[in-house]
């Protein structure tokens, strides 16, 4: 193992240019809801996150579905049409006593009716297996992206991003339905308006203008009054029910330790706050859909009788017949409901622009998902993309031996410095033990060397992702055989069963497979097997896949020294390299080297033959106590 020997006496300020590269750019410049439904940037940010799906692999079937939609919206138009005429057909009939008039109006009726039935009821299932679809490639795609390269990690520190989970899961649901549902609104209104227009202007052209001024009144006031607040308390009322719903599965997925604790109360207080917050602000929402529900009863209410009033005089003196009067009265709501589209679906569009706003947030958290679409993300005023931040500082590349050149490792909030111009090789044969007190960054350097960590600056070359394992402290357990727990994460290699007995052999398992049912049965084994078995079944994932470099963080916490001692000579036996956190003395026979961590960026490395801890069976650690033998760097 080489090394360089670091300057302890380095300035803190010479680091300064590489750590203000990765901050967080200042909230006025970073992305913002936008809450405002006619901005170009809401619908620069719904194109972005829409058009894909028509344009890439699904998009013959995708346009398939829109065009069969589109013909049943031309033929619900058209029956509309022709009810309408036979309403005001019946109703003049019914006024002049002729019997066959009516009778011939009501059979035209149900001939009509049996033709829009089938097609009402087809028209919803075609919408929404489209939509099903739709939501099946958008999925898919978040989900990609969410997984790759572990992104999925790196979102637990954005507090930019809540809840992406609930994003992938409802909200995109939310947002491929209600985009075809008010698509289709649209091309259905626009058909009314043109069907029905020309009827109402050949009845009096009055009513025409009477409807322009008022469907554009209300309009106004809907979008001015109503408009942003409502879309506003949307977005948040969303982002507080995930809150909520994250609350509680995180009570879920650790029970066992809350129970020990006895913190049910602690959670169940935690919980009651988050929940009250989304009930305050689901108060405020539901006061403000109380005055646009107020708003839309008296402007729906006054629709109905303004055609009345406008016609009532050319009944009265006999120059309109009363069917007419009819058939102009249902001409007009029909019009009135096409130009009234946002009107009549104003709580419904606030609540899909704050969905708008989560997805393309998420979007734009995942890296090459809108470069991918062919997209550019708009900035603040949807005109300028916006920079990526500079996240990756600390430059990790793939080689055939671990060596940090300079590594200078931070907190992702940039606000300590854990390791100062680290540098090291770990050649073939070598294995190194990092020691040090608790918060002195231990955990943090394994998190930078795989991968997962790059807050600071330097350089890192490890073995490929291929040849490489981590063992945490608490192993990784899926719920299902003991056999993909064995495979864990590659099921797709072939491995015959006497492979995976001998290493629970190997491991000091030698009954858990037939304690558990056999290779095959489902288990939840994270509630199954102790901390000690769970790690010792990590370590035969270990010895299956035969990695050149192993990782360990404190991964034979919970063991027995025998077992510890054990499971480490088997490691040897496979010449792998190690790279180790642990607080029992014994673990140094199994390291040529020790990487003590002393705090405020120091760093020393020592011979493991020489280095000699402060008590004959600890460790410093969480648990151990401070004096280390002084060595030369």
């Amino acid at each position: 193992m080489s090394h360089h020997e670091h300057n302890p006496d380095a300035s803190p300020q010479n680091l300064a240019a590489p750590v203000q590269a990765a901050s967080v750019p200042p909230a006025a410049e970073r992305q913002r809801p936008n809450f405002d439904f006619f901005s170009r940037q809401v619908w620069q940010r719904f194109w972005a996150i829409a058009t894909p799906y028509w344009r890439e692999d699904e998009k013959r079937k995708a346009w398939t579905y829109l065009i069969v939609l589109i013909g049943m919206l031309l033929a619900e138009t058209q029956i509309a049409v022709l009810l309408n005429d036979q309403a005001g057909e019946m109703t003049s009939a019914l006024a002049a006593r002729e019997r066959d008039r009516f009778w011939n109006a009501i059979m035209y009726c149900l001939v009509v009716v049996a033709v829009f039935v089938p097609t009402r009821s087809l028209y919803y299932f075609v919408r929404d297996t489209l939509g099903n679809h739709w939501r099946r490639w958008l999925s898919h795609r978040l989900l990609g992206r969410y997984f790759h390269n572990q992104r999925f990690y790196e979102l637990t520190a954005d507090t930019e991003v809540d809840n992406p989970d609930q994003r992938i899961a409802e909200d995109v649901n939310t947002f491929t339905q209600r985009s075809l549902y008010f698509l289709l609104i649209a091309l259905g209104s626009m058909m009314q308006l043109v069907a029905f227009s020309w009827v109402l202007w050949s009845i009096s052209p009055l009513l025409v203008y009477v409807l322009v001024a008022y469907t554009a009144l209300g309009t106004w006031l809907t979008v001015k009054v109503f408009g942003a607040p409502l879309m506003r308390l949307n977005f948040f009322q969303l982002k507080r029910e995930a809150d909520f719903r994250f609350s509680l599965v995180r009570v879920r997925e650790n029970a066992e330790s809350i129970a020990f604790y006895r913190g049910e109360q602690a959670e169940l207080r935690q919980i009651k706050g988050r929940f009250a917050v989304a009930l305050r602000n689901y108060r405020r929402l539901l006061r403000q859909q109380l005055n646009l529900n107020f708003f839309q009863q008296a402007y729906n209410q006054i629709a109905i009788l303004l055609p009345n009033i406008l016609i009532a005089n050319l009944v009265l003196s006999g120059h309109l017949e009363v069917g007419q009067a009819i058939k102009a009265a249902g001409a007009f709501l029909a019009v009135l409901g096409a130009v009234s589209v946002i009107i009549d679906n104003f709580e419904g569009l606030s609540r899909f622009t704050a969905g708008i706003e989560r997805i393309y947030g998420l979007m734009r958290a995942l890296p090459g998902q809108i470069d991918e679409a062919g997209i550019a993300a708009s900035g603040p005023e949807g005109d300028q993309p916006l920079p990526r931040r500079k996240r990756q500082l600390i430059q990790t590349s793939e080689a055939p031996e671990l060596s940090l050149r300079n590594v200078t490792l931070h907190t992702p909030d940039l606000k300590r410095e854990l390791v100062r111009e680290l540098s090291f090789t770990l050649h073939k044969g070598d294995s190194l033990l990092i020691v040090g007190q608790s918060g002195s960054g231990k955990s943090s350097l394994l998190r930078a060397i795989a991968g997962l960590w790059r807050a600071g600056s330097g350089d890192i070359e490890r073995p490929p992702v291929a040849e490489s394992m981590f063992l945490p402290q608490r192993p990784y357990m899926q719920v299902g055989s003991l056999r993909s727990q064995l495979l864990y994460p590659d099921f797709g290699r072939e491995m015959d069963d006497g492979t995976l007995l001998q290493a629970l052999v190997d491991v000091n398992l030698p009954e858990l497979c037939e304690r558990s049912g056999g290779l095959d049965m489902e288990v939840d084994w994270g509630k199954t097997l102790s901390l000690g078995e769970q790690q010792r079944l990590a370590f035969a994932r270990v010895l299956i896949t035969k990695p050149r470099f192993v990782i360990l963080d404190e991964a034979t916490s919970a063991l027995d020294t025998a077992n510890e001692a054990r499971l480490y000579e088997r490691l040897l036996t496979m010449k792998a390299t190690l790279l180790s956190i642990a607080h029992r003395s014994a673990v140094l026979n199994y390291h040529t080297h020790v990487l003590e961590l002393t705090g405020a960026g120091q760093w020393a490395l020592h011979e493991a033959e020489e280095f000699v801890p402060a008590d004959a069976n600890e460790i410093p650690g969480p648990a151990g106590p401070v004096g280390l033998a002084a060595a030369p760097a």
